[in-house]
């Protein structure tokens, strides 16, 4: 067959596709809403399309698939296809996730704020993250040491004020005496902020920017904002992170069509269990086969998500939270004291709220 027709016969449905050339090595995979549609794109001229894109595609001389229910299977599968296959393609056109954490280290007996490529046990140093983009993580303790003036450029304090001092970007930690003191007060503060615990840093930084706009110093506050944007943007990594070390057991219900749903089981960042379910399939059954997974589910299992990891976290995070299903967590203690009749009672109650979503949609078609 040929490739266009290969490409026309393609379905509209969800799935992963494999690009190959002419030696049938795969050079790029990838995923879709709608594997039609998304394959297609790639053999219409179009100025969207980048030197990488056009050179991909002219390497591609065949193509395999693998439909998926939907389009959350598909960025599952497209993730770990990626890993195992490493495609030429997918590192060419994909900028590699650079994982990285925020560090608090000693330097000349003071602390002080870096980034760091990875975590060194037992060497005295607090870690944070793991976060994926590096240049996220410079903004942000850039926009710290700014705001905070805690930029010094002589943490050893030798040889008097830094030359960060004289451009007003560093307090006088070089100088010791109180302005170590408060630099101290302000670490402390970045501590507590990164490990969840307080949000003053922000709160600061927030009334920094209305003091700032009340001024009429825009471009100060615009300042404040960004930096304010940047933070968060790192505390969404650390909700991703919490969320799935938490290590939940999470019931998943999607609509598939108006009469059949995909039903899931995920732990941590693991799916442990998929089904199709349909109107017409008796309750007990449904409930039957989600009990005997809940039982081999492992329920104090600490979970650490690794930067290998964090991808898979991602995704599932992202798709629980994007309206495309609907959920419940079982509560470990209903696990653990094996009341059945409350976890069918959330299962039931998941699948009704999917009926009815399914109602509404064909009445407003």
């Amino acid at each position: 067959m040929k490739l266009k027709d290969k490409v026309k016969s393609l379905p509209l449905t969800p799935g992963v596709y494999l690009m190959k050339d002419a030696h049938g090595h795969i050079i790029y995979v990838g995923k879709a809403k709608s594997l039609k549609k998304r394959v297609q794109s790639y053999f219409q001229h179009s100025k969207a399309h980048t030197q990488k894109i056009k050179k991909m595609v002219s390497n591609i001389f065949d193509f395999d698939y693998v439909l998926t229910d939907t389009e959350f299977e598909a960025f599952l599968l497209e993730c770990n296809l990626i890993k195992e296959l490493k495609p030429h393609f997918n590192k060419k056109m994909k900028s590699p996730q650079s994982y990285i954490y925020l560090v608090i280290k000693m330097v000349a007996g003071k602390r002080v704020l870096e980034m760091a490529s990875s975590i060194e046990e037992n060497d005295g140093n607090l870690y944070f993250g793991p976060f994926l983009n590096k240049y996220t993580v410079e903004r942000a303790i850039t926009g710290i040491k700014d705001v905070f003036k805690i930029n010094c450029s002589n943490p050893s304090m030798k040889h008097g004020p830094c030359l960060n001092y004289s451009l007003g970007l560093c307090m006088g930690v070089c100088l010791g005496g109180s302005a170590l003191a408060q630099y101290n007060r302000i670490l402390d503060k970045i501590i507590a902020f990164l490990n969840g615990t307080d949000s003053e840093i922000l709160e600061e930084i927030g009334q920094k920017m209305v003091t700032a706009s009340e001024q009429y110093q825009f471009e100060v506050a615009a300042k404040y904002r960004n930096i304010l944007g940047t933070i968060n943007a790192l505390l969404f990594k650390e909700k991703v992170i919490e969320f799935t070390e938490a290590n939940q057991t999470i019931v998943v219900v999607e609509s598939l069509t108006e009469s059949t749903f995909k039903h899931f089981l995920i732990k941590g960042n693991k799916v442990l269990y998929r089904e199709i379910l349909n109107n017409e399939q008796p309750f007990e059954t449904i409930k039957m086969n989600l009990s005997t997974y809940l039982k081999q589910s492992p329920l104090n299992t600490r979970i650490v998500v690794s930067k290998e990891e964090l991808d898979e976290a991602q995704i599932i995070y992202n798709y629980l939270k994007s309206g495309h299903c609907r959920y419940r967590i079982i509560p470990n203690a209903w696990l653990e004291a094996g009341n059945d009749l409350l976890i069918e009672n959330v299962l039931e109650e998941l699948l009704n709220e999917i009926l009815q979503k399914e109602s509404q949609n064909l009445f407003e078609r």
